[in-house]
């Protein structure tokens, strides 16, 4: 493909972006844009923030010359399979950092050492001799549930460079750990992005898009619907979410995010649903507490408004036996708005009951300070599973409309 194509190809991505997902409104329609936003003298971005400064735009679009001054996307996202697009132009001395907020991922294009990288540890890195500070670059980050993907791309040349590093979950803590893992990092919460070294560098465009979108079922939670953070590398295809995943008649996705209560999900979901759209939304939260009829009631609205059919699951069980109390006012909301649930803590428990963990279901996490056992391992990941076989059938035969 010539240079003259490939630029009016990602010419036409981003007038695409333009049109359907402007950050000024949501569309009626999936589009898997998530936000666009062209920078310059005119197009100032309101959702883009900095500490201890103020943005300098020119017609060229946003310079970032100042060492250590973040910006930062202020639009949180947990989506497994995302991506941001930025258009960029970097001095020849400069070092450009783009990593999450909480900085449990980085990805730094370096022009003055002509090489792209990620910081794990060891660091991922990749040779790129074509940098030129002449130049404008197509710059991406992609998450793809443990895997993460940093690509360069040459807009004059159509020269590239790619490197991916992949996450490596320990499954349990202490004696628990199956393994050592290798720490990627998965873009927790908020983009962000700023000057590392030299002279700075020019963002003209930014884009923030969904791998999928028009799905027939979309899964909200806290580390239980994120297992890509704990699961080995080697078991993740048997967590319980690419199991679901694997087996729906459509497109699905997770937006998990470990840490995390129903305030993040009502918090996120706003970034994320309008876009995608998605016949069927699983939430499964309150196992780090928050939940309330209030809120719960509040995201079952918001799932109603969307024009989605609300799935809300019992939490599993766990070390403390918190979740009998919370599945009770779980299943209070659901009656309340006669909808439907997977029984996840009669998957995980002692004699199938709700009540006591089963030890044999969950990763042992021995810390210095107590044991827990509240995300699932293989076996768990299977048995809630076949829960969903019973609870919600529905959700394997029938995909988006």
């Amino acid at each position: 493909m010539g240079y003259q194509r490939r630029l009016l190809f990602v010419c036409c991505l981003w007038v695409y972006g333009a049109a359907f997902a402007c950050s000024y409104g949501q569309p009626l329609e999936p589009t898997g844009i998530l936000f666009h936003q062209v920078l310059n003298a005119n197009h100032r971005c309101e959702e883009l923030v900095t500490e201890g400064g103020v943005l300098h735009y020119t017609q060229q679009g946003l310079h970032l010359t100042k060492r250590d001054q973040w910006v930062k996307l202020n639009r949180y996202y947990a989506l497994a399979k995302r991506a941001i697009r930025y258009q960029v132009r970097l001095a020849a001395d400069t070092k450009a950092i783009f990593q999450s907020d909480q900085g449990d991922f980085q990805a730094v294009v370096d022009m003055k050492g002509q090489r792209i990288y990620i910081g794990t540890d060891p660091i991922t890195t990749e040779e790129a001799r074509f940098l030129n500070p002449n130049h404008d670059y197509i710059v991406e980050i992609h998450r793809d549930y443990q895997a993460s993907t940093l690509k360069v791309i040459d807009l004059h040349t159509g020269d590239s460079a790619r490197l991916s590093a992949t996450m490596d979950g320990t499954g349990g803590v202490g004696r628990g750990a199956k393994g050592k893992g290798f720490f990627v990092g998965l873009q927790h919460d908020y983009y962000r992005f700023g000057v590392a070294a030299g002279s700075g560098f020019v963002v003209r465009q930014i884009t923030v898009f969904s791998k999928q979108s028009d799905l027939s079922l979309l899964i909200y939670g806290d580390s239980i619907t994120e297992p890509e953070g704990y699961f080995p590398t080697a078991d993740f295809p048997q967590s319980w979410t690419q199991l679901v995943i694997h087996a729906i008649n459509g497109k699905a996705m997770s937006s998990g995010r470990g840490g995390t209560t129903i305030q993040e999900v009502l918090e996120r979901i706003k970034n994320e649903l309008p876009y995608l759209k998605a016949k069927y939304v699983m939430v499964t939260i309150g196992t780090n507490g928050g939940n309330t009829e209030e809120n719960l009631s509040e995201l079952v609205e918001y799932i109603l408004s969307q024009g989605s059919i609300p799935i809300l699951n019992n939490i599993p069980a766990n070390e403390s036996g918190t979740q009998v109390a919370v599945n009770a006012v779980i299943e209070k909301i659901r009656q309340k708005y006669g909808i439907k649930g997977c029984r996840f803590d009669l998957a995980t428990s002692v004699d199938y009951d709700g009540k006591e963990v089963d030890k044999s279901t969950m990763y042992l996490e021995d810390y210095d300070w107590g044991q827990i056992y509240h995300h699932p391992n293989v076996k768990g990941s299977r048995l809630m599973y076949l829960r969903t076989l019973i609870d919600v059938p529905e959700i394997y035969h029938s995909g988006a409309e």
